[in-house]
């Protein structure tokens, strides 16, 4: 009896980690749209002037609030039909129709007074300095500095600084 329940306990315990690898296998599907097979998350910005940010993904659903900057970049978390559930750089979100949203990408600068440089080099000159919260186009990014352009001004910005771009992002 004893080995009888011995075998039993195995099999719990097999059954449990084959479970736990389909689980896992699961979470690793996830990391890509159901309707877009893009990646997630993901940044895009917003094309339109105004976007309405509603609770849930179709026009039913109530509209929570309004994102008014045009190029403003955000996170796609989930895909639903036309719909993709975003985020703001304040983790603030909801679900915007997939026709506002813009593949352009762009970033929200996160600090006050930002030199961007001539070169990816701290001590390289200053191309111009860059305020909180103003956005630019994100161009090319090695793993510590991101190529910006915002409104013709255009240099290097440590990558640290930058909020719509990954921290382990490489662009070309």
């Amino acid at each position: 009896m004893a080995g009888f329940l011995k075998r039993i306990q195995t099999g719990v315990v097999c059954a449990a980690f084959l479970m736990s690898l389909t689980t896992a296998g699961s979470v690793l599907a996830q990391d890509k749209g159901q309707v877009t097979n893009l990646p997630l998350p993901r940044f895009v910005s917003l094309k339109a002037a105004e976007g309405n940010v509603r609770r849930g993904p179709s026009l039913t659903h109530r509209i929570d609030w309004v994102f008014k900057r045009r190029d403003m970049p955000l996170q796609i978390t989930a895909e639903h039909g036309h719909w993709r559930r975003v985020e703001d750089r304040d983790g603030l979100g909801g679900w915007v129709h997939y026709s506002l949203l813009s593949g352009t990408r762009t970033v929200i600068i996160e600090q006050d007074m930002m030199p961007i440089h001539t070169r990816p080099d701290p001590n390289a000159p200053t191309a111009a300095v860059l305020e909180n919260g103003v956005i630019a186009r994100l161009g090319e990014c090695n793993p510590e500095w991101c190529w910006v352009n915002a409104d013709g001004y255009k240099g290097w910005a440590p990558k640290s600084r930058l909020w719509g771009v990954a921290p382990d992002e490489i662009r070309d």
